[in-house]
C-alpha cells in the first residue's frame, strides 16, 4: 500500500529517496544548514561561544546529513526497522541542536543590533543566518515527523 511517505514499511534505497515525503528533504537541509554555515562564517564573531556553538551545530549536521544521505542512497540500510528509528532519533536530535542554536544565534544577534545598528553588514549577515537557521531547524523537525510516521508502518 502506498502513501504520501512511501510504501509502508519500506525504507527507499537509490534515487528513490528522491521521491518519498521525508528523505526528499536532505537536500534542502544541506542547503540551507550550508548556507547557515557560510553566513554564519562569513560575520563578525562576536561573541565567540554562542558563534562558535552555531558552527560546530551547522558542521555537525551537515556532515551527518549527508552521511545519512549516502547511506540511504547506497543501500547499506538493508530495509530494517532499526534503520527507520534511527532515522527518527537522529532527525529529532539535529531539530533539537539547530533550535539551540538558532535561539543563541537569534540572542547573539539582538545584541549585534545594539552594538552595530541595522545598517551594518555583518548584523544583516546575521540576521539572514537566523532567518535560514530557524527554517533549517523547521525542516528537521518536518523530516522527523514525516520519518516518526514511516517507522510507525514497520
Amino acid at each position: 500500500m502506498a502513501t504520501n511517505t512511501g510504501q509502508m514499511g519500506y525504507l527507499p534505497r537509490g534515487g528513490a529517496i528522491f521521491c518519498t515525503i521525508p528523505d526528499i528533504l536532505y537536500l534542502p537541509e544541506l542547503v540551507c544548514g550550508g548556507l547557515v554555515l557560510s553566513l554564519v562564517a562569513s560575520t563578525y564573531l562576536f561573541p565567540h561561544n554562542p558563534q562558535a556553538y552555531v558552527i560546530s551545530v551547522t558542521i555537525f549536521c551537515f556532515i551527518m546529513t549527508f552521511l545519512w544521505l549516502l547511506i540511504f542512497a547506497c543501500g547499506s540500510h538493508n530495509n530494517r526497522s532499526s534503520w527507520a528509528s534511527a532515522d527518527v532519533a537522529y532527525h529529532a536530535f539535529a531539530a533539537l541542536l539547530y533550535l539551540s542554536a538558532s535561539v543563541l544565534l537569534a540572542s547573539t544577534t539582538l545584541g549585534l543590533e545594539i552594538i552595530l545598528g541595522k545598517a551594518d553588514l555583518y548584523y544583516k549577515l546575521d540576521v539572514a543566518a537566523v532567518v535560514f537557521s530557524f527554517f533549517t531547524t523547521l525542516l528537521y523537525v518536518v523530516h522527523t515527523v514525516f520519518s516518526a510516521i514511516r517507522w510507525k508502518s514497520f
